[in-house]
C-alpha cells in the first residue's frame, strides 16, 4: 500500500476525514506498547516523582533511577496518551492521573496492574483464535474459575483501590436504613470492599464474607483496618457449594456472575434468594453492556476477557440479568448507573 494513498487527488472533492484510514489497525496492533509504557511508569514510580514536584527529565531521572533520555522518551509517550501534560521541557500529571495514578491519592488504582497484567490473565490472550474456536478458555483447568485459583489472591490485594471507589458509588444507589441492624452477605468477597462499604455506612450492620480461605485473609485485614472489628465474619468455600445461611437483609454479588453460564448464575441467584429475609435485596455489581452488546465500550468489551479466561462466562445485558433474577424468584429488578465508573448495579427484591 502506498503511504500516499489517503491523500486526495485534485479531482477528489470528498472531505479528507471521509477517506479510509489504516490508523485503527496500527493503533490496535501496537496497543501493547501503551500497556508496557504505563506498566514501566508505575514500576519506576514516575507518577510519584511528578507529584513530588520533579518536572524535567533530568530531575525525574534522579528520582526514578533511570536515564535522562529514557525518561524524556517515556514522558513524551505518556503525554501523547494523555497521562501527562507538557509545557516546554516540563511535565505534570493530568487531572485523571492525579486522581488515579498518584500513589498518595485516595483514588489510586495503579496496583491493579498486578491482577490485570497477571501472567494467568495474559495467557488467555495468547491464542484468542483458539478460544473463539472452542467457545471458551482453552486452559485445561477451566481458566480462572478453577477452585481456589491463585489469581484471586492477586485480585484481592491489587484491586482494592479501584474497588474501594466503586463500592462507595454503590452506596449512593442502594436504599438502606443507616440505623438498622442489618445482616449482610458478601458473596465472593475478594478484597471485601463492598461489604466493608455497607458496614461503614450502616454502623449496626454485621457483614459475612464468603470466599476461598486464602482470599479471605485479605478481606479480614481490610475489615480490621476499616474498623469493623467483631461486626465482620467469614465463610470459607466455593460460592456455588458453601451454605450461605439465612435471614440476610442484603446479599452482595460483585463481579461474580460474569464468570458463569446462565444456568450456573441461576443456581447462585436461587441460593441468594433463599438466604434473604422477605423484602431483602440482592445487589449485583458488574460490567453490564447495553442491549446492542457493543456499548458502552468497556462493559461491552469485557466479554472477550470472559471468553479467554472462563469456560462459559459472559458480560450479561440487563435484560438477560433481569430474566435470571425473575426466574430465581426476585421482584422489582432495577438497573442503576454507577457513572463515571464502567460498572452498573442491579438491585432485586425478594
Amino acid at each position: 500500500m502506498s503511504l500516499t494513498q489517503n491523500t486526495p487527488s485534485p479531482q477528489d472533492s470528498r472531505p479528507l476525514l471521509s477517506l479510509p484510514s489504516p490508523s485503527l489497525f496500527f493503533e490496535t496492533v501496537n496497543a501493547y506498547q501503551r500497556t508496557a509504557a504505563l506498566k514501566a511508569a508505575i514500576e519506576l514510580d514516575l507518577f510519584s516523582a511528578l507529584s513530588s514536584g520533579a518536572r524535567t527529565p533530568s530531575a525525574l531521572a534522579s528520582l526514578c533511577n533511570g536515564s535522562e533520555r529514557g525518561l524524556r522518551i517515556l514522558c513524551d509517550f505518556l503525554t501523547v496518551l494523555g497521562f501527562f501534560e507538557k509545557e516546554k521541557e516540563a511535565y505534570r500529571l493530568s487531572r485523571d492521573s492525579k486522581m488515579f495514578l498518584d500513589p498518595a491519592s485516595p483514588g489510586y488504582v495503579g496496583d491493579a496492574i498486578q491482577f490485570l497484567l497477571n501472567p494467568v490473565i495474559q495467557a488467555g490472550f495468547e491464542d484468542v483464535a483458539a478460544a473463539v474456536r472452542a467457545g471458551g478458555t482453552v486452559d485445561a483447568q477451566a481458566g480462572i474459575v478453577a477452585p481456589e485459583h491463585e489469581v484471586w489472591s492477586a485480585f484481592a490485594r491489587s484491586m482494592m483501590g479501584s474497588m474501594k471507589v466503586l463500592s462507595r458509588m454503590v452506596m449512593t444507589v442502594l436504599p438502606l436504613d443507616r440505623e438498622a441492624s442489618l445482616k449482610v452477605l458478601d458473596v465472593a468477597a475478594g478484597h471485601g470492599m463492598f461489604g466493608i462499604a455497607v458496614g461503614q455506612y450502616c454502623p449496626k450492620a454485621s457483614i459475612v464474607a464468603l470466599d476461598w480461605e486464602t482470599v479471605l485473609e485479605v478481606a479480614r485485614e481490610n475489615a480490621t483496618d476499616a474498623g469493623l472489628g467483631d461486626r465482620y465474619s467469614t465463610i470459607a468455600g466455593d460460592a456455588l457449594e458453601a451454605p450461605f445461611g439465612d435471614e440476610y437483609d442484603v446479599v452482595l454479588l460483585a463481579n461474580i456472575m460474569h464468570l458463569f453460564d446462565r444456568e450456573t448464575c441461576l443456581t447462585l441467584l436461587r441460593k441468594a434468594h433463599a438466604s434473604l429475609s422477605e423484602g431483602g435485596q440482592a445487589v449485583l455489581i458488574d460490567f453490564i453492556p447495553n442491549e446492542d452488546r457493543i456499548s458502552p465500550p468497556t462493559a461491552a468489551s469485557f466479554s472477550l476477557m470472559m471468553l479467554t479466561s472462563t469456560s462459559a462466562g459472559d458480560a450479561y445485558t440487563f435484560a438477560e440479568l433481569e430474566s435470571m433474577f425473575l426466574e430465581a424468584g426476585f421482584t422489582e429488578v432495577s438497573l442503576h448507573s454507577l457513572s463515571p465508573a464502567d460498572h452498573s448495579a442491579v438491585i432485586a427484591v425478594k
